[in-house]
C-alpha cells in the first residue's frame, strides 16, 4: 500500500492523462497562471463486486491513507452500488468507488468477468500500483461489444480496468470562473464536447452540487484480436454549495451521477 497519499494521485493523474488527452488542454483552458488553481474535487474508480476485487479492495488503498467512508450510492437500473470517502485533509480528493452487481447480470457477462478476474494475481490487489494496472486480462472485440449491448461499464471495464475513470476541477476554486455555465461555454468554445445526458448540468444549487463532464476521449485499445478506438476516460467539474451550517456540502447526488457515468458512452 502507498505510504504518501499524494503520489498515489499524481500516479492516478499520469496513468489517466496517457488516455485522456483532452485533460492537459481542459487544465490549460481553465487554471490561472497566476494561480494554482485546480483543485481535484474528486476521483472516480470502477470494479466488479466480485470478493477478490471488490469495491472495499479498492477503497483499502484509500482507508490506509487516512480515508474514511462517507456516503453509499444505488443505481438500480444500472446495476450498480458505490460509495464515496473523505480525508480529514479537505483540501485531498474525495474518492467515488462503484462497482457492478455482477449476479445481476446475465449469465454470459457472468462467465465473461469472471474470467477475467480469475486472471489477477492475489498479489496485484493489495500492490502499490493496483489503483492504476489497467487490465490484467484480454478479451476480443466480439467479446467487447457483447458486453457492451448489456453494460456500457462492463464493457469499459474489460477494455481498460483499474485507472481513474474521471478527476473532476473544483469550480470553487478556480480563480477565472465562478459558475459551471462559464465553465461550460468557455469548453464549447474551445471545441470539446459536453456529456449532455440528464442536461449539461446536472444537479441544482437545490441539492448542493453542479457537475458537468466532458465526452470521454476515444483512445486505440490493444485487444486480443486487434486495436480499436474506444472512448477511454473524461474531464468532470463541480461546484459546490454551503449547507444550513455554512460549510461546503461534500457528499454527491445519486440522480446526477447516474449521468455522469454516461460519459463513457460511444459518441
Amino acid at each position: 500500500m502507498h505510504t504518501d497519499v499524494n503520489t498515489l494521485f499524481d500516479n492516478l493523474w499520469q496513468n489517466y492523462l496517457a488516455v485522456t488527452p483532452s485533460a492537459d488542454k481542459i487544465h490549460a483552458l481553465l487554471g490561472s497562471t497566476q494561480h494554482n488553481d485546480i483543485i481535484n474535487d474528486h476521483i472516480a474508480l470502477r470494479t466488479f463486486n466480485h470478493e477478490k476485487i471488490g469495491l472495499e479492495k479498492l477503497a483499502a488503498h484509500f482507508l490506509a491513507l487516512g480515508y474514511k467512508e462517507c456516503g453509499e450510492y444505488h443505481f438500480e437500473a444500472k446495476k450498480l452500488y458505490a460509495k464515496h470517502y473523505e480525508h480529514s485533509d479537505l483540501t485531498l480528493p474525495k474518492v467515488f468507488i462503484s462497482e457492478l452487481l455482477v449476479e445481476q447480470c446475465s449469465p454470459e457477462l457472468q462467465a465473461i468477468v469472471n474470467d477475467m478476474v480469475e486472471q489477477i494475481d492475489d498479489a496485484a490487489v493489495t500492490a502499490d500500483n493496483f489503483l492504476y494496472s489497467g487490465t490484467h486480462w484480454q478479451v476480443s472485440t466480439d467479446t467487447y461489444k457483447q458486453l457492451l449491448a448489456e453494460s456500457e461499464y462492463a464493457a469499459w471495464m474489460s477494455a481498460w480496468g483499474y485507472r481513474a475513470n474521471h478527476f473532476t476541477v473544483n469550480i470553487n476554486t478556480l480563480a477565472k470562473f465562478d459558475n459551471i455555465h462559464a465553465v461550460n461555454q468557455a469548453l464549447k468554445e474551445a471545441g470539446f464536447t459536453l456529456n449532455t445526458s440528464g442536461g449539461e448540468v446536472k444537479g441544482s444549487p437545490d441539492v448542493l452540487l453542479e457537475q458537468s463532464s466532458t465526452l470521454a476521449d476515444e483512445y486505440s485499445v490493444r485487444f486480443s484480436d486487434g486495436e480499436m478506438r474506444i472512448p477511454s476516460c473524461f474531464y468532470e467539474f463541480a461546484i459546490r454549495y454551503p449547507k444550513a451550517d455554512g460549510e461546503l456540502y461534500t457528499g454527491f447526488v445519486a440522480a446526477s451521477a447516474d449521468k455522469i457515468f454516461e460519459s463513457t458512452n460511444a459518441r
